[in-house]
């Protein structure tokens, strides 16, 4: 249940592959009405050389999709389909406008859609590439298991991001981080 003064005006939701972001689409779906709803996601599986997905088929445009087939104007509901990161998520949207003239702030919230054990990091790297307060931000979690490696990643981004708000600079990083989780280093 959604406090009544802390209910969003505006709902970013990040992918999760195709099942978890159906979980969150689901939940901004359940949402109270909101002025607009932004799907994020593109395809995670590029970082490992895998083929772009066919086209209407990356975890925004399948978001929208089971929006708008549950009823949701399709005036309020927005997509980003070019990340491969929840960071490249923020970039993106930030990059592509789909925020702008909501007038976001402690009275207009924006309500950040992922998984509970998701939203430490999103909410972190929200306040960098947005720029808003944490008051600003309204956590909506959806149930989940939490994986052990989502802990250590969002370490490794307090460590690796701290004192950048660049987009060139804070993608660099991400790359140089990514690789040396690869690697075991």
């Amino acid at each position: 249940m959604v406090a009544a003064d802390r209910v969003a005006a505006a709902l970013l939701v990040f992918g999760n592959g195709p099942t978890g972001s159906l979980v969150r689409a689901r939940a901004a779906i359940a949402y109270p009405p909101v002025e607009r709803i932004v799907f994020a996601g593109g395809w995670e599986q590029a970082r490992s050389g895998a083929a772009e997905p066919p086209e209407g088929c990356r975890e925004g445009d399948l978001m929208r999709r089971v929006a708008l087939d549950a009823g949701v104007d399709p005036v309020s509901v927005r997509i980003e389909c070019r990340s491969r990161s929840t960071l490249e998520n923020l970039l993106n949207v930030v990059e592509d406008g789909l925020l702008d003239g909501l007038q976001l702030g402690p009275a207009r919230p924006l309500g950040l859609v992922t998984h509970a054990w998701h939203l430490p990091r999103a909410r972190f790297l929200a306040r960098k590439v947005l720029g808003l307060p944490s008051r600003a931000l309204v956590d909506v979690p959806v149930p989940g298991v939490s994986p052990l490696v989502e802990y250590g990643i969002r370490a490794a981004s307090r460590v690796c991001f701290f004192g950048v708000r660049d987009p060139a600079v804070l993608l660099r990083r991400e790359r140089r981080m990514v690789t040396m989780l690869r690697r075991g280093v």
